[in-house]
């Protein structure tokens, strides 16, 4: 697929696009509007290829949740191995588009390799993740930085008070929720680890004050986000914080989400999550 009808829909998840506008722009670049209609299944993301893990598989144990985050209740999907013992534990954060099937397939991949893992529901307080992706985008653009970072720091004390903790915690988020990771990493001093996948990084003013060791994954033609890179990574060297950053080249935004066929990058995806669960063991071991 031509990279500026990628790039079309990138703009269109993440700029404020509506979807007439952004439907009429690919007839335009398509050629036509059959050949966009025939676009828009590989464009958009397809939860049937979500079972990566299926939710029956029997390594694993998983429920909805709802924890305190101050005075909100917060809920999301927690899933741990199946025996019973005491776990490394992550929050994983989604993209724009809510706890879908695709970021809870994610938390059993997690379980599955030996951490429990909490798939919050940034949508819970105010009412939940719609099955309507553009509604669910919407939704995530009424929320506010403050109130996100804190219901993850509630996230991340939940997972660290529950019986099959054995203390540690660290954090994974993707394009929206890479950005989540960053700011928590800056105001959450008891994060053990944070990973980000293609999300926006912290202001360069607040990296002084992450505690927690850092892995950074980027997509290589991901230019909107990897505009910050450079000062991003000044901030994180002046610093001297525990940082590896990784771009891997030719691979699109959202390369991990292989219920999307035109950005999953089967060999990016296959080294970069490989490259988490090793950080996640260094660094979440009792």
């Amino acid at each position: 697929m031509e990279q500026k009808i990628i790039d079309l829909y990138d703009n269109y998840t993440h700029g404020g696009m509506s979807r007439r506008s952004f439907f009429d722009r690919l007839v335009m670049l398509a050629g036509g509007t059959a050949a966009a209609t025939a676009l828009l299944p590989i464009l958009e993301n397809n939860y049937a290829h979500a079972d990566t893990v299926a939710e029956s598989d029997p390594r694993v144990k998983g429920e909805m949740v709802t924890f305190k985050a101050g005075s909100q209740d917060v809920s999301g999907y927690l899933v741990r191995p199946a025996a019973e013992g005491k776990y490394p534990s992550v929050v994983v954060v989604h993209e724009n588009r809510g706890l879908n099937p695709h970021t809870k397939d994610v938390a059993r991949r997690l379980a599955v390799d030996g951490f429990q893992a909490l798939a919050v529901d940034f949508l819970s307080p105010i009412g939940g993740t719609p099955s309507d992706q553009d509604k669910a985008r919407e939704m995530i653009g009424t929320l506010q930085a403050p109130d996100v970072t804190g219901w993850a720091q509630g996230a991340v004390a939940y997972l660290r008070g529950t019986p099959n903790s054995n203390g540690k915690v660290g954090a994974v988020g993707f394009c929206w929720g890479g950005g989540v990771i960053g700011r928590l990493a800056v105001a959450e001093p008891t994060l053990n680890a944070g990973v980000v996948y293609y999300g926006q990084q912290p202001p360069a003013e607040e990296v002084a004050k992450i505690k927690a060791p850092l892995l950074l994954n980027y997509a290589g033609t991901d230019e909107r986000i990897n505009a910050g890179i450079p000062a991003f990574e000044d901030a994180l060297k002046k610093s001297g914080k525990d940082y590896t950053l990784y771009t891997y080249d030719g691979a699109q935004h959202a390369f991990l989400n292989d219920t999307n066929e035109a950005r999953y990058n089967k060999a990016a995806a296959g080294l970069a999550w490989g490259r988490t669960l090793e950080f996640f063991k260094k660094h979440l071991a009792a």
